[in-house]
This record gives structure tokens, C-alpha cells and sequence, in this order.
């Protein structure tokens, strides 16, 4: 079965040849090809791209990541459709990893995961944070949660689908977006845990910050589009948006504590919040105890980024017209 990678890039001169170079090595003499779609970058992307034998390179005016990625598909030759992104090095085997689920008639989706050779602290709890989430999804035979930077899809599938919503103009949660679309359907989609790419996660806690921010504002608008995913989906831990509601109450708590001079509200927050910590800290102390000894603090920090974004992201939600595509975004 004929398989097509599909890399979108803008400006990735700088960072594409390594996802190349292990592309290239893997695919040699297979029946794969590897398409990359330059979203109207600047730099010498093209030019880099030219370097690799073999490799298709499609250029398109800057239309944002989820465009690229359906141009990709609707130009694919393969009956099945990889995605990963300009800064991740896929593992040797990854191709394989990925297609190999696809013997099943009815598998639709797969999903690999992260890795990093980072030894920053804020890397590592980076990873042991996706780790986590793993663990959840190794747990249940179907997901509903399949990220760009290692995804696989049946073609005919995803464009039924009309692939990615071009609402989205970041790379971010369009990917959520469309799996929540494939689960309510009904569609066969599973996690592969050796199908791995290396990433660069963030090193310091703002960046880390940011990016949780961004990542719960634009996810608001995939919950949005399908509400049904608004109490649990297959790579959310529950406990996250116990967090979340715990954020609020504390504040609550202070101007509470301040109009009646208990000074008890506050503390049986924190209380609440360091117990919901726990299951977390405990798991990642046996893996890295200085990074376990800083997650409740960590925790903490992301439910204020996270309520943060989720806040915009309701207010953007509310200010999009209600009839922004869902379905058609080609």
C-alpha cells in the first residue's frame, strides 16, 4: 500500500533537512513519497528542499499550516496520508509504525508520539507531561485525539472530510478539531507508542507558559465546533480540569478570606489543589525526582495559563460568526 508524507513548512530553512535526512533514510526503496509544501516561505526552503533527491516540493502562497497540509493531501499519490512538522526528526522505523495499523480495513486514524534528547529541566517536564497523556491512551483501544506532528489517515478519508479546518490560522488544535470530527463518526482511530519524533519542547517556563496559553485558546474553538468533547476525550487527563476549576476558586478564596477574615478558604483550596497533584507528582518523581519535587508548583502555573487561554478563546469564540465552516475547509 502506497503511503505519502506530508511535511508543511514556512520559513524552515533552518530546521526541515534533519526531518529530511530521516525521512530519506527510511523511505529509500520503499513505496513511499515525501511531499513538502513551502506555505510561501521567505528564506531558502525551497532551496534546501532541492537538495534531496526525490523529494516533492509544492509551493503555494502563504495560506496557513492547515492549508498546506490539505494541499499536501489532495496532491498525495498514496493511499495513506503521514503527517509530521518541519522541526520533528522522525525515529527509524516511524514510517513503518505508523503504517503498519493501516493493514486493518477499518483503521482510519494513528497517532505517534514526542520524544526529546533535551535535558533542561523545563524540557523534561515537557515530556513526562505528554508521557502522562500517553499512559492514558495506551489504555483504550480507540482515540479521538490525533496530533500533526506524527498522524497517519486513510486519504479517502480525510478528504471526505474535507481535512483540516482552515479556520484555525496557527498550527494549533486544527488537528484536535478534525479528530473530534472522525470520532463522531465513528471511525477507527488508534495510538501507536513506537512510532516516535524527536521534538525541541520549551526550555523555560514562560515559553512554556505561552504555549499552553495558545494551546487552550485555539482548543476552545475545537471543543466549540464539537461540543460533545467538552467533558472528556481520550488524551485530556480529568484531573487537568479539576485544576482548572480549582485556578478560579482560589482567587474566590483570597477576597473571601479578606471580607471575612477566616483565613481558612484560601488554604483548603491550595489543599484541594496539592491533593489533585499528587497521582502526577508522585509518577514523575520516579522518573526525574528534581522535576517531581517542582510539578505541583509547575502544575499550578499551567492552570492559570491554561485558564487564561480558555478565557480568550470563549471571548473569540464568541465574536466568530456562527456560521464559520465546520465541515468544509479544503
Amino acid at each position: 500500500m502506497r503511503s505519502s508524507i506530508v511535511i508543511p513548512t514556512f520559513n524552515g530553512g533552518a530546521r526541515i533537512a534533519g526531518c529530511l535526512d530521516a525521512l530519506v533514510e527510511q523511505t529509500t526503496g520503499q513505496d513511499v513519497e515525501i511531499i513538502v509544501v513551502d506555505d510561501g516561505s521567505t528564506d531558502n526552503t525551497a532551496h534546501v528542499v532541492a537538495c534531496y533527491s526525490g523529494v516533492r516540493l509544492i509551493r503555494q502562497s502563504n495560506a496557513g499550516p492547515a492549508a498546506a497540509r490539505n494541499r499536501g493531501a489532495i496532491e498525495a499519490g498514496g493511499a495513506i496520508v503521514l503527517f509530521t512538522d518541519d522541526d520533528c526528526v522522525p525515529a527509524p522505523g516511524w514510517v513503518a509504525a505508523m503504517t503498519g495499523p493501516f493493514q486493518d480495513a477499518n483503521m482510519v486514524g494513528v497517532k505517534g508520539g514526542y520524544r526529546t534528547r533535551q535535558r533542561r529541566l523545563m524540557a523534561r517536564f515537557v515530556q513526562i507531561e505528554y508521557e502522562d497523556k500517553y499512559r492514558l491512551m495506551s489504555g483504550v483501544s480507540q482515540i479521538d485525539f490525533i496530533d500533526t506532528y506524527s498522524a497517519g489517515f486513510r486519504r479517502d478519508r480525510f478528504l471526505e472530510m474535507n481535512g483540516y479546518d482552515t479556520s484555525f490560522p496557527v498550527a494549533c488544535a486544527e488537528d484536535v478539531e478534525l479528530s473530534y470530527r472522525m470520532s463522531r463518526r465513528g471511525w477507527k482511530m488508534t495510538f501507536v507508542p513506537t512510532a516516535i519524533v524527536y521534538h525541541t519542547h520549551p526550555e523555560t517556563l514562560w515559553a512554556y507558559l505561552k504555549k499552553k496559553y495558545k494551546f487552550a485558546f485555539w482548543r476552545v474553538l475545537a471543543v466549540w465546533k464539537n461540543p460533545q468533547k467538552s467533558l472528556s476525550d481520550s488524551h485530556t487527563p480529568q484531573v487537568m480540569k479539576v485544576q482548572l476549576l480549582l485556578a478560579p476558586l482560589a482567587l474566590l478564596g483570597i477576597v473571601c478570606d479578606f471580607m471575612t477574615h477566616a483565613k481558612i478558604y484560601t488554604t483548603l483550596v491550595c489543599v484541594a489543589f496539592l491533593l489533585s497533584t499528587v497521582p502526577f507528582t508522585w509518577r514523575t518523581l520516579r522518573k526525574d525526582p528534581i522535576v517531581g519535587l517542582l510539578s505541583p508548583a509547575l502544575l499550578a502555573a499551567r492552570a492559570c495559563a491554561q485558564l487564561l487561554g480558555i478565557t480568550g478563546g470563549l471571548i473569540h469564540a464568541f465574536r466568530t460568526p456562527a456560521n464559520t465552516a465546520t465541515e468544509s475547509h479544503a
